[in-house]
């Protein structure tokens, strides 16, 4: 397929991509909605605002949302009373209206483009997303709208986000990982990954085609920072995550996609589990707070709409 260069192809592209995978996303990704997740998510949230910001709010839009990862989990956990969930797919959110039902959790869904939001001004008190602005092409258009339907005072907040320099690094662990795939497969006893033909649009080689145009942006650190500032945000916070978790949950991710998935033992979905976790509490304890966070894989920014909060109405 052609690269998509301009802002209808890369959308039109976005949008087929997340409705091919959407049926398939939650198990490819490990989204998880009980305790680990909600600690994961809560986590992100409060690296992104920082350790001063209180974790609460009345209203949220969640834009990019996918089949509601960041939102149905920060529901559970009470971050906020009443969230809405937008996304271009109609199959993700499709998707995570069947999540929410299972969960029992109340959120409204909105298919909409993130540059054209269908909501009134100064609607929300929180505006978030994870791994959603490297696919959008009008990153000022999109920050701008993020502002108008932000309340005066209200936050934004944005994470995994790949960073310019930790993207190019995170190279090295996924080709080695390719190239160790056929000795690992026949160590742990797997079969190589189905190879499914993509005429039909149902995963395959259709996904993994649409999935290779749709990641538009990387970025570094001060470049996103300086959307924020020039979208008329201040108190912008931008900082790092995940180092060593990264080469780590790459490496294992490149291994188990080359493998039929039932073939995978438990015991190696354990151990990838596991020293994931315990690999993202090294980099929180020990890295993250030193090192500069243009060398990590992702990129976490929030910042404040200017102008006095709006009185929040009382927890019920």
């Amino acid at each position: 397929m052609s690269v998509p260069r301009t802002g209808p192809e890369i959308r039109a592209v976005n949008t087929r991509y997340h409705d091919v995978a959407a049926e398939d996303y939650d198990r490819k990704w490990g989204i998880d909605f009980g305790l680990g997740g909600r600690a994961q998510v809560l986590a992100k949230l409060r690296h992104a605002l920082g350790p001063e910001r209180e974790l609460h709010f009345a209203r949220s839009l969640e834009i990019g949302a996918g089949t509601g990862y960041f939102s149905l989990n920060l529901l559970q956990a009470g971050v906020m009373d009443e969230a809405v969930c937008s996304d271009i797919s109609p199959g993700m959110l499709a998707v995570l209206e069947e999540n929410a039902a299972r969960l029992g959790v109340a959120v409204e869904t909105a298919v909409s483009a993130a540059d054209a939001l269908p909501f009134p001004d100064e609607t929300f008190d929180l505006v978030l997303g994870h791994a959603v602005l490297h696919h959008l092409p009008d990153l000022p258009g999109v920050l701008a709208e993020v502002r108008r339907v932000l309340a005066p005072g209200g936050l934004i907040a944005f994470a995994g986000e790949p960073s310019r320099y930790g993207d190019r690094i995170s190279c090295c662990p996924k080709r080695t990982a390719a190239a160790a795939a056929p000795a690992w497969r026949a160590l742990v006893g797997a079969a190589p990954a189905p190879v499914h033909g993509g005429g039909n649009g149902s995963g395959g080689a259709a996904e993994l085609a649409l999935e290779l145009a749709v990641d538009v942006h990387a970025f570094a650190p001060r470049e996103l920072a300086g959307l924020a500032r020039d979208a008329g945000f201040d108190e912008v916070r931008v900082c790092g995550a995940e180092l060593l978790a990264s080469w780590f949950g790459w490496t294992n991710r490149v291994l188990e996609a080359s493998a039929e998935p039932s073939d995978i033992p438990w015991l190696w979905r354990q151990y990838a589990h596991r020293g994931y976790l315990a690999l993202q509490r090294l980099d929180r304890r020990l890295l993250e707070p030193r090192l500069p966070p243009a060398l990590f894989y992702n990129l976490l920014v929030s910042a404040r709409r200017p102008g006095a909060p709006r009185a929040r109405r009382p927890c019920t």
